[in-house]
């Protein structure tokens, strides 16, 4: 295991690991943690992160898998960032198929489509390949992922956005599971439509050129983390397209080639 390079001491930890816990409970909108330390890395974001997890361990959360978060070229021009991270899930983040999700719970909330894969067996890195990802995946799934991220005017950097468990908020599975060996996930096309009109398009290609390349660079920054990925993991892969922001009353279908569809709306 690689240790953390961190320059935050562990009181600093908790202080912004508290801050972006309120933010996600109370719904507003904190600064940018590097205003108050810029010389915040990537590995204090994680930091923070482990702590967050921790503290909704702790308060009965139960860890139901991760995500890659900015995998695709989209996602990285329309955040202005240049590498992925990772953020957990848990299972109060989970929403049913075709439910309702109450916006005054969320800060600045966006939809986008993403391909989950569900794991059989346990992967670790860290040179953990696409190839053993898919040899470890019980099956792929449709899902919309809710982002939300708790910063003013949606503005943030990378340490930020990592502190901030990835912009997590919520998560929907549906549609038809499917043997990822059945598809060919590179070219799957992805047609996300809000209130009946089509707003994004794409193809699993977007993510890292294969979502199971965003899986395996998932696992090889959790083993840096000092984890593997678990068996009986649900994992999101990434945006397959740009995010796109939601009101109430909004409903939003993502439907997915070969795999049927999975749908979400939102109230006040």
């Amino acid at each position: 295991m690689n240790a953390l390079e961190t320059t935050l001491s562990r009181e600093d930890v908790v202080r912004l690991c508290e801050r972006v816990e309120g933010a996600q409970k109370e719904a507003r909108a904190i600064t940018r943690l590097t205003e108050e330390y810029p010389a915040m890395n990537m590995d204090d974001g994680y930091a923070v992160q482990n702590a967050l997890r921790a503290r909704f361990l702790q308060q009965g959360h139960k860890l139901v898998g991760w995500k890659a978060g900015l995998t695709s070229k989209a996602k990285m021009q329309q955040m202005g960032v240049d590498v992925p991270s990772i953020g957990f899930l848990t299972d109060r983040m989970a929403v049913p198929e075709n439910g309702v999700i109450a916006l005054s719970e969320l800060v600045h909330p966006r939809v986008e489509c993403e391909i989950a894969f569900m794991t059989s067996q346990e992967l670790s890195g860290p040179h953990c390949t696409a190839e053993q990802v898919l040899a470890a995946t019980a099956y792929v799934i449709p899902a919309i992922e809710i982002i939300d991220s708790r910063f003013k005017k949606f503005s943030f950097d990378l340490q930020s956005v990592i502190a901030d468990n990835g912009s997590s908020a919520r998560f929907v599975a549906g549609g038809r599971p499917r043997y990822a060996s059945e598809l060919d996930l590179r070219t799957l096309g992805v047609v996300m439509e809000k209130n009946g009109t089509i707003v994004e398009m794409g193809a699993g290609a977007a993510v890292m050129n294969h979502p199971a390349e965003a899986v395996a660079m998932l696992v090889n920054i959790l083993h840096k983390l000092g984890e593997t990925l678990a068996a009986g993991s649900f994992v999101m892969s990434g945006g397959i397209t740009a995010a796109v922001a939601v009101e109430p009353g909004d409903s939003v279908i993502a439907r997915f080639q070969n795999m049927g569809s999975v749908s979400v709306s939102f109230s006040e």
